[in-house]
């Protein structure tokens, strides 16, 4: 990577904006903003009530240590929590620290309610904005010199910031052929359509993303070329697959060479897990690395650190390595496109909640740029725990048997497929026979927190081709009125992905939340459940 002073600026992609985008202006009282800090200067302007009738003096929080879980992933928090609530009455004794937020700081600079609960800028709190520049700084390595960083209020959010900013009705952009369905829920109302390009296993297939550009009839599609994808390369939702660096390199050069625009929504970008093995030889096959900045450089790079143009928006959030509820994240783009954002944000969020920004900011700058890393090293460790749990009983559930895929998201990858388990006599009769066809196939994830499996509905009893998506909810019902409650598969598609679904059903299955005697009794009713319904769909 080039050193910061040899790095060119990002060019010029203002004809990416929209219509409402190059129409907005400075929010008439935010542009008094400017003028706030300067010293003696009595604000008779605004209408900001004053901090003194704040009804909080200080805000104070017991904030987990950054070394509050182990990095060596082999046993889950959840799988001892029984076993801390029997010794230890309401559960395991964690080791903590103190934080507090007084109402007044003796530095400015210093995070304080005062400034933290007024009428603030769009741009967030200065002292976890300087946080998230270094941190963007060092972690992900952007390859142009003029990127900057804006606070908003999670990706969904930031997402909608920037499909507005950039597209107008009618027109179109590019996402995965599995995608986040809130992603194009947010789009749907606008009339801005996507359109799904296949993967593999490496990721969004950049034969076909060039194949899509270079071949795009404006007349038969009755709108104009895309000019955004929309990606989430690291665990993607819902596949779990995670874009190689050499695919990403292809998919920039194309983007570059077609002039779009590349949106990296990336919320499980540190959920980068070591590849699944089996339990019984889990111990000797794997070796975890002690020291979190060897980590951290080990994880598969952002589409950032190829951008030598300002091309990328990178969305990141805290909702999955702090708490969902913060609603807290970040931008980190060229400074037009910021600005931007910026003027979208004044009318509609302003700035995210000062509690959350506080909160987080007063942690980030506790435990600094080294605790933070070791923290999301932490992190990683046990959802990668709770992956492999969630698959060992999957094992213990079913005959898993394994192969390499050859074709759709999951060429070049191994893939696991689920059929009927022997149990004692029935392994020689002949329900059991027709068991030995596959019920399901999933690959275990490298990142994220989802199992994303193909149901192998052309092995229930009685199928005719075209059955799938009523299969699919007659499945997805059954599970749900048992117990088990998972992502139905068509939440996730494109028209793209219903038209090569031929004979496969999916369903997501999250191992973020529930404990391990939860994940257990969950396989156990998805296999009773899949076991009849198999033999008896209706």
């Amino acid at each position: 990577m080039q050193s910061p002073e040899k790095q060119q600026k990002a060019i010029d992609l203002s004809h990416h904006l929209s219509d409402v985008a190059l129409a907005r202006q400075t929010s008439p009282l935010k542009g008094l903003a400017r003028f706030f800090g300067r010293p003696g200067m009595i604000s008779l302007a605004g209408g900001m009530p004053s901090p003194d009738y704040f009804p909080f003096a200080n805000i104070s929080g017991d904030a987990l240590v950054p070394e509050s879980f182990a990095i060596t992933a082999n046993q889950s928090e959840s799988s001892l929590s029984w076993l801390w609530k029997l010794f230890g009455g309401s559960g395991r004794k964690e080791k903590t620290s103190t934080i507090t937020i007084p109402k007044y700081a003796d530095r400015p600079e210093d995070i304080n309610l005062a400034t933290a609960l007024q009428y603030g800028m769009a741009t967030g709190l200065p002292a976890l904005s300087k946080f998230i520049n270094e941190f963007v700084g060092k972690t992900y390595k952007p390859a142009f010199s003029d990127w900057t960083t804006l606070i908003q209020t999670g990706n969904t959010d930031g997402w909608s910031r920037v499909i507005l900013t950039l597209s107008n009705p009618g027109e179109t952009y590019i996402v995965e052929d599995w995608t986040y369905p809130s992603a194009m829920a947010v789009t749907q109302p606008y009339g801005i359509t996507p359109v799904g390009v296949p993967m593999d296993g490496q990721g969004l297939r950049s034969d076909e993303l060039r194949k899509l550009l270079g071949e795009w009839d404006e007349a038969a599609r009755g709108a104009k070329r895309p000019h955004v994808l929309y990606t989430v390369p690291v665990g993607q939702n819902p596949t779990g697959l995670t874009t190689s660096v050499s695919r990403k390199k292809e998919i920039y050069d194309i983007c570059v060479e077609y002039d779009v625009i590349i949106v990296e929504d990336d919320p499980y970008y540190f959920l980068q897990l070591a590849p699944y093995s089996a339990k019984f030889d889990r111990a000797s096959s794997r070796v975890d690395p002690t020291e979190s900045d060897k980590w951290l450089s080990g994880l598969s790079p952002s589409y950032l650190k190829f951008d030598y143009q300002g091309r990328v928006i990178r969305l990141d959030t805290f909702s999955k390595t702090i708490a969902p509820g913060s609603r807290l994240g970040f931008f980190t783009c060229n400074p037009r496109f910021a600005e931007r954002f910026e003027r979208a944000g004044e009318t509609s969020t302003q700035a995210p909640c000062g509690f959350g920004q506080s909160l987080i900011g007063q942690l980030l700058t506790t435990w600094q740029f080294d605790g933070y890393v070791r923290w999301l090293h932490g992190l990683a460790a046990q959802y990668e725990a709770r992956r492999d749990f969630l698959i060992d009983a999957l094992a213990e559930e079913f005959n898993l048997k394994q192969s390499l895929g050859t074709t759709g998201a999951w060429a070049g990858l191994t893939v696991l497929s689920a059929s009927a388990k022997p149990r004692g006599l029935a392994a020689m009769s002949e329900k059991f026979a027709f068991g030995q066809q596959p019920y399901f196939s999933l690959v275990p994830p490298t990142a994220g927190m989802f199992l994303w499996l193909k149901i192998h509905f052309e092995n229930v009893r009685g199928f005719k081709e075209g059955d799938e998506a009523s299969l699919e909810i007659k499945l997805w019902t059954k599970l749900a009125e048992a117990g088990v409650l998972v992502g139905p598969g068509y939440y996730f598609g494109t028209e793209e992905s219903a038209r090569d679904s031929a004979a496969e059903g999916h369903f997501r299955m999250s191992f973020s939340l529930a404990t391990d005697q939860e994940l257990k009794k969950a396989v156990e009713i998805l296999g009773e459940v899949v076991r009849d319904f198999f033999q008896n769909p209706e």
